[in-house]
């Protein structure tokens, strides 16, 4: 630092960037840096983190998507099927589908699979006690959806003449 910079408190110019001359410092324009907000007022009120919120997302993703509650609502009016039964009655799913539904479906509880030793090997998926409590809930949903498809359909067709070149999936 220099003699002067000492006595003002300030850094010289050089400390940290390249020297200036003193003129060329004369016609440079101040800095101004923005004022800061408070930390509280710059973002939203924290909220602390629940573990049982996010496990909870986890399972309502696993039951509520599209071929779970479809497999669950199949299973829970046959009860056990094979593999290729359970195919047969849920429309449009692939084999691969399935089996990756069945799979997520064992893995958290709520399908059992049970495998005989013949030839060729047989497999029956049957819900378990568990989603036995979830059936009366996805049964409810396949009820409103039933009850309410005239409506939805009259919607879709309201909403498909207001919006042109829209195409519901599957068509154009």
């Amino acid at each position: 630092m220099t003699t002067a910079a000492k006595r003002k408190g300030t850094r010289s110019p050089s400390a940290g960037r390249a020297a200036v001359s003193g003129r060329a410092r004369a016609t440079l324009a101040p800095t101004v840096t923005p004022p800061r907000l408070p930390k509280a007022a710059s973002r939203p009120p924290a909220r602390a983190h629940d573990p049982l919120g996010c496990r909870a997302h986890e399972v309502l993703a696993r039951v509520g998507d599209k071929w779970s509650v479809y497999v669950i609502h199949v299973l829970g009016e046959a009860g056990t099927l094979r593999f290729g039964e359970l195919r047969q009655r849920v429309e449009g799913i692939s084999q691969r589908m399935l089996t990756v539904t069945l799979r997520s479906l064992e893995r958290d509880g709520l399908v059992s699979r049970a495998m005989y030793p013949e030839v060729p090997p047989r497999v029956e998926y049957a819900l378990t006690p568990l989603a036995l409590t979830l059936r009366g809930i996805v049964a409810q949903l396949v009820a409103w959806s039933q009850a309410h498809l005239p409506e939805i359909d009259a919607a879709r067709a309201r909403y498909d003449r207001q919006a042109p070149g829209w195409a519901p999936m599957g068509e154009g």
